[in-house]
């Protein structure tokens, strides 16, 4: 194993009272909440890209601040297998059970297509003897289709059908990745399924190819057995301006039209959620709506940026709600809870890995267990369960069972000629409420 983390231990729960920063309050993995353990509930993961490819570079940082001592070697495949090294150092200690990368994060680009399937087939290989020796577990696979500068006008929707080939070579070798390792899931990340203007762009076309580039990869897992389930990420911007994959209603639209709803599943990005215009719950509940909630990637954004900041959580209340909406769904299957988040350009040391997992872990570890006390309670169920109390009488039922027309609704106001007076929706109370248990 790599020594970049030399002299830190694996990291223990210690409980509420512990001042050890290098400890979990909150998170102990063999805690049963509802019937489950925290470990099997939450699903921890750790990604590949913030945590040990990004060098700490922004727009106007072209250098990088980090300076990690792989990204200072030369020969590429030298550096992935450091970097891999430093990885599994990191999950093992860290405690983590799972983790998910890209096929670039883990193999550098080749000068050929065939050099490039090489390189990334080599690093399975490390990957896999890795996982063996530790026991750590791959959540998702997905592959990077939107870095190299071919992919500038995206992947599957690129105007030219050749770099749509390009594309679905490393999806094919990315899924074939995923199955060999084990995954529990593969994500297909659309990072540039968009548009900048409508000026050069046949939308029609695009989402075409879109539909068709989803179809061969449902229809590529069925013939390899890749057994668990395809997730979109939805994003509602960033790099492109329009993406097709907005938010959660607008994949679910999508999937219906190509007819890919039982096969194909979301992961739900909290940062991408407010992008959108939209809360991390809002988007968990409309994905359990439509039966295709899978997986999240767990961080926030900044309220003061517009853009994608993947910073660790540190709301309670807001990862409590999430949560909470998550078991009322019947919790994780193939999915769990993968860290899209890395440290501040300005947090440089090795250790500030550990600090950013750790108050990510015992967020939403936290967040667990009020989401368990919630449910233990019942008053905020009972309080939608009696709002909606009608819809389960003889009336509601037979509206939506279709026993009744328009004509035969409207009728039943004039027969009983009384108006209805609304009811409280006791937001504010049940607001209160859920601060009492936060």
């Amino acid at each position: 194993m790599s020594s970049y983390f030399e002299g830190i231990d694996k990291i223990k729960f210690e409980g509420e009272n512990s001042e050890n920063p290098l400890a979990f309050r909150y998170y102990d993995k063999n805690r049963v909440v509802l019937g489950k353990t925290m470990e099997e509930h939450l699903r921890f993961a750790v990604c590949y890209w913030h945590t040990f490819c990004w060098n700490g570079f922004d727009p106007f940082g072209y250098d990088g601040t980090f300076q990690r001592p792989w990204h200072k070697i030369s020969n590429p495949m030298e550096a992935a297998m450091a970097k891999a090294d430093v990885a599994f150092d990191f999950f093992s200690k860290l405690g983590a059970p799972f983790y998910c990368f890209h096929d670039r994060d883990v193999a550098p680009e080749g000068a050929t297509p065939r050099e490039s399937v090489e390189n990334f087939k080599r690093m399975v290989d490390v990957l896999a003897k890795k996982q063996e020796e530790t026991g750590i577990k791959l959540l998702w696979g997905t592959a990077n289709m939107f870095s190299h500068r071919r992919f500038m006008s995206g992947a599957s929707t690129n105007p030219d059908p050749e770099i749509f080939a390009m594309a679905a070579l490393q999806v094919k070798e990315a899924m074939d990745a995923t199955k060999k390792l084990g995954g529990a899931n593969y994500v297909m990340w659309g990072g540039r399924e968009g548009y900048e203007t409508l000026i050069n762009t046949n939308m029609k076309s695009e989402l075409e190819q879109m539909g068709r580039f989803l179809t061969m990869a449902v229809e590529y897992k069925h013939k390899i057995g890749l057994s668990g389930p395809i997730l979109i990420e939805p994003k509602p911007r960033e790099p492109s301006k329009h993406q097709y994959d907005f938010d959660t209603a607008t994949v679910y639209g999508f999937l219906k039209k190509y007819g890919l709803e039982k096969d194909v599943k979301v992961n739900i990005e909290a940062n991408h959620a407010t992008l959108s215009g939209h809360t991390f719950e809002h988007e968990i509940e409309t994905a359990f709506a439509h039966d295709i909630f899978g997986s999240i990637d767990m961080n926030r954004g900044d309220y003061q940026c517009g853009w994608d900041t993947d910073q660790f959580p540190n709301n309670i209340p807001d990862t409590a709600l999430a949560m909470y909406y998550i078991l009322q769904g019947g919790g994780f299957t193939t999915g769990g809870v993968n860290f899209d988040a890395k440290v501040r350009r300005q947090s440089t040391d090795p250790v500030d890995l550990f600090h950013g997992h750790i108050g990510g872990m015992d967020v939403s570890a936290r967040a667990l267990l009020i989401a368990e006390a919630m449910i233990k309670d019942g008053r905020h169920a009972k309080a939608v369960a009696d709002r909606y109390a009608g819809w389960k009488q003889e009336f509601g039922q037979q509206v939506l069972g279709g026993k009744l027309s328009l004509d035969q609704v409207a009728q039943r106001v004039l027969d009983r000629n009384t108006d209805v007076l609304p009811q409280s929706g006791r937001q504010e109370y049940l607001e209160n409420l859920l601060n009492r248990f936060c």
